[in-house]
């Protein structure tokens, strides 16, 4: 009896113990990824920032409900198809990759953005989590195929990070995509939090994997436990993979990797493999200085302040200042154009021969 006895309150506190470390998993994810995602306005783009951009903006519904900005982006009059760009988890909505927008519109294709839950002019919170970026793009795929002006057009769609992750696994849902790129993305959900996660957490953090995949199973359903290679199966479009082997947020080995071994051999597979091309600046032409060059200045200009900004008592005037010093500096005209020109041309030569294939 007494042998029982120890037995179950043992048990009573293994139980425990897993479900406090659950907990505390759950809490850990919640405060990274489910939290607003709103630009920095003194460095955000703006349509202004390039010569002949047309964009008109809409609002569409996503899965609970809640309204999604959408930016029709266009310049000229042919139009090849329609781009839809899913962006990346951080420093805002689509905002960040109005360039891309642009360098694809000026080039006759439509591009459709948008921003996702919990960011800039979206509804939400928060983010909800990484699952929501697929859910997001469906809808938004969705909302184009619907369009009267829009429908018809071949859709091809272009994703960083975890945006990289959205266009892949959406395939499931909308087979009917002709290309896809992805750049420095990854196969399931869960990897985000994991790869980012080790530099904090270091090998612990693959103890608090299995507990967020099954936090976002329960939480986001089949969206959860779809992955990107679910996506490529289910598809016939062509898919271009980029990644850096240096990318520090997203490993190498979490998407690249994967996809390279599976389908290497496979002619609607284009494998894209950079050294030293980073995660946050893999679209951008490494000969481009602007921003190393602006950096610096702000470093010099942190150098001439008289006061400790970094003390809590100084917060608010710092946040004041730093954003009337970077509105006051920014260059928005090389700003806004350090994009790889010639890696942009792969992908849009990659687009075409797609399309003509499908057809």
């Amino acid at each position: 009896m007494k042998k029982k006895i120890i037995l179950i309150i043992l048990l009573c506190v293994l139980v425990l113990a897993v479900g406090g470390w659950g907990f505390f998993c759950v809490k850990i994810y919640d405060e990274n990824f489910n939290v607003r995602g709103d630009s920095y306005e003194p460095m955000m783009l703006h349509v202004e920032d390039f010569s002949g951009l047309k964009c008109t903006e809409y609002t569409f519904p996503s899965d609970r409900g809640q309204m999604l900005a959408g930016y029709l982006y266009s310049a000229g009059e042919y139009r090849q198809g329609v781009v839809v760009i899913a962006h990346g988890f951080g420093g805002g909505g689509h905002n960040s990759y109005m360039d891309a927008a642009n360098y694809f519109a000026q080039r006759g294709w439509y591009v459709f953005a948008y921003d996702a839950t919990g960011t800039d002019k979206s509804e939400g919170e928060g983010v909800g989590g990484v699952p929501q970026g697929v859910i997001d793009l469906d809808h938004a795929i969705s909302f184009v195929e619907a369009d009267d002006d829009l429908s018809g057009l071949p859709i091809v769609l272009f994703g960083h990070s975890w945006g990289a992750y959205s266009v892949c696994s959406v395939l499931t849902y909308h087979p009917e995509v002709k290309a896809v790129i992805e750049c420095s993305g990854f196969n399931s959900s869960s990897d985000m939090f994991e790869s980012g996660g080790k530099s904090q957490a270091g090998g612990l953090i693959y103890a608090m994997t299995p507990f967020v995949k099954i936090y976002e199973r329960l939480k986001y359903g089949k969206y959860a436990a779809n992955t990107a290679l679910d996506g490529f199966a289910s598809t016939d479009a062509s898919v271009m993979i980029v990644h850096s082997a240096d990318d520090d947020v997203i490993e190498i080995g979490y998407g690249y990797d994967k996809y390279y071994k599976k389908y290497k051999d496979d002619a609607r597979f284009t494998f894209v493999r950079f050294e030293d091309k980073g995660h946050n600046d893999i679209l951008n032409d490494p000969k481009d200085t602007y921003k190393d060059e602006f950096n610096a200045e702000f470093d010099h200009w942190l150098g001439t302040l008289d006061y400790d900004y970094k003390a809590q008592e100084n917060k608010e005037r710092f946040i004041e200042e730093k954003a009337e010093y970077i509105t006051k500096n920014l260059d928005h005209s090389r700003w806004s154009s350090r994009l790889d020109e010639d890696l942009f041309a792969r992908f849009e030569e990659f687009y075409e021969q797609a399309i003509e294939q499908a057809h």
